[in-house]
């Protein structure tokens, strides 16, 4: 018996402990971005901001446990902010949680129904465009952060914001708000991390394991502080770094866990919310999944039902001591792959790195400037929608270029599920016009005058418009042979139209033939005997 040969893909090139100098630098860059995501769309949620700092620490530690997913990120999601916040005024927030961990049962039960399945229906062209337009809006977003006017929320990747501005008019309104400190790092951090990809750099050993985001922080924190100290003007206010919650003991610490009232468990909200967040919290883990494997120069592919199974598990945990819905992510996914992760050993240190943080040092990273952060997310959304890949999807032809166009711009201009929604829709309608400018079937026109109709394999509806545009385009008194020899599967309406064309052959004067059209559906294969004859008389 033959073995499966290894190769430099195989599984066993991927263990956590020969990983670990790629995987941890890169753990330690997604905890930088992850600190600011979680507290903002815990802010957004009107949950407590030790809520979503929890959801990022559950979505690091639990999740890699449970999934095969090699490079996804978990944790808070921007895209449930608006259900949560509903949840939470409808319910309040120990009734939101028992909500989640119901929601986390009911996702990790689809998982074991295998409907992780309904993640492989998403056309390659829609999550290109998904990456693309997710880099874009990380690009857009940061902007105003890297001005200095934080209006909007970290994470915040929907077109209209809560403070009342979208993503494009939020650039005129920041004018009236510029911090030349906030500037000042952000520049400086932009060009540690432009540094940090240059060969020279890359090749010096002392440097190559030390992540470029963690110096580019370093370096604003310094820059900051010597800006309080020595240059008052320049000083970046409070309300421009990260703002951690600070436990001033063990039991401030404690305090700050919610546990969910299990006395609702009869209230039918309960259950409304549970099912809607289960639904949404799957779609966006299986929709991250899929573009996480996109970028996995490996090609490695993440088992669906065992990621929902994951991500159930992990809600049912947050639920129970009081974090977000947690969510494979695609910004931390991202900035986690660009960073040179190898394996899930990086995503389980980012977790790591936030629940350190939260229980040693929320001082220090109280003094991040939100800038130096806005930076490390230029270069992450650059990455994601480089201009080559926009001309790479291009002459790939119309055909997979306009729904990778429609949902970048979809992702744009609403969010995330309804652009994804718009791409779908955009390649669904795709697949139609293809089909209808290429039939599953071809024509040949002889000197005889005799024009013969091969059917495919599959015939199916996707046929129907354009077999009756080539029958209702036969001249008159000409020979036509319809030959359904090589079909195994004819759909019912295609059927009617050839047997109805009988009628109309008759007449316009057509001389029509039909070769074994034996009924629609599912066909048996036409004898090998009469192939041969067939082959041999060639009509």
């Amino acid at each position: 018996m033959k073995t499966k040969q290894s190769s430099p893909q195989h599984d066993s090139d991927f263990g956590v402990l020969s990983n670990l100098r790629y995987d941890v630098p890169a753990g330690i860059a997604v905890f930088l971005v992850a600190v600011p995501l979680c507290l903002g769309i815990a802010l957004a949620s009107g949950a407590p901001l030790f809520s979503g700092l929890i959801a990022g620490i559950i979505g690091g530690l639990v999740v890699p446990l449970f999934s095969r997913s090699a490079l996804g990120v978990s944790g808070p999601a921007a895209g449930l902010a608006v259900i949560v916040l509903t949840a939470i005024q409808d319910l309040g927030f120990e009734t939101f949680l028992l909500a989640l961990f119901i929601a986390g049962i009911i996702q990790a039960g689809l998982g074991f129904i295998k409907a992780g399945i309904i993640g492989y229906f998403f056309p390659s062209s829609v999550i290109t465009g998904m990456l693309s337009g997710i880099g874009i809006i990380i690009f857009l977003k940061q902007i105003p952060h890297a001005w200095g006017y934080d209006g909007d929320y970290e994470g915040n990747i929907a077109f209209f914001q809560y403070d009342g501005f979208n993503t494009f008019s939020e650039f005129a309104h920041m004018l009236d708000y510029i911090s030349f400190g906030a500037v000042i790092v952000a520049t400086i951090s932009m060009t540690i991390l432009l540094l940090w990809e240059l060969p020279f750099i890359k090749n010096q050993k002392f440097l190559r394991f030390l992540p470029g985001s963690l110096v580019a922080v370093l370096a604003s924190i310094l820059a900051s502080q010597l800006f309080s100290t020595y240059y008052p003007s320049l000083a970046i206010a409070a309300e421009h770094l990260v703002s951690i919650p600070v436990a001033q003991s063990s039991t401030d610490l404690l305090n700050q866990f919610t546990f969910p009232d299990f006395t609702q468990l009869s209230n039918p909200q309960v259950y409304i919310t549970a099912f809607t967040l289960a639904i949404v919290a799957s779609l966006e883990s299986l929709l991250c999944v899929e573009a996480a494997d996109k970028m996995d120069i490996y090609k490695r592919v993440t088992p669906t039902n065992r990621e929902l199974i994951a991500q159930g598990v992990a809600n049912s945990v947050s639920g129970l001591i009081g974090g977000l819905p947690v969510t494979q992510v695609i910004v931390r996914s991202s900035a986690n792959i660009q960073s040179g992760a190898k394996t899930k050993a990086s995503a389980f240190v980012h977790g790591l790195m936030l629940l350190i943080a939260v229980l040693l040092i929320p001082a220090v990273l109280n003094l991040i400037p939100l800038a130096s952060l806005a930076a490390i997310l230029f270069v992450v959304g650059y990455k994601l929608a480089k201009p080559e890949l926009f001309i790479k999807m291009y002459k790939t032809g119309m055909y997979h270029f306009v729904p990778f166009i429609a949902t970048v711009l979809g992702l744009i201009f609403t969010n995330l599920l309804l652009g994804i929604t718009i791409g779908l829709v955009i390649a669904l309608l795709s697949v139609l016009l293809e089909n209808y400018k290429v039939a599953g079937y071809y024509h040949e026109e002889h000197d005889d005058k005799t024009t013969i109709i091969h059917l495919s394999e599959q015939v199916t509806f996707l046929n129907k418009a354009n077999i009756l545009q080539t029958l209702d385009q036969l001249p008159e008194h000409s020979k036509v042979i319809i030959d359904a020899t090589d079909s195994r599967y004819i759909d019912f309406d295609v059927y009617e139209i050839i047997n109805n064309f009988k009628a109309e052959a008759k007449r316009k004067y057509i001389q029509l033939e039909i070769l074994n059209l034996r009924g629609y559906g599912s066909l048996e294969p036409f004898s090998k005997t009469v192939l041969a004859k067939r082959a041999a008389n060639k009509y």
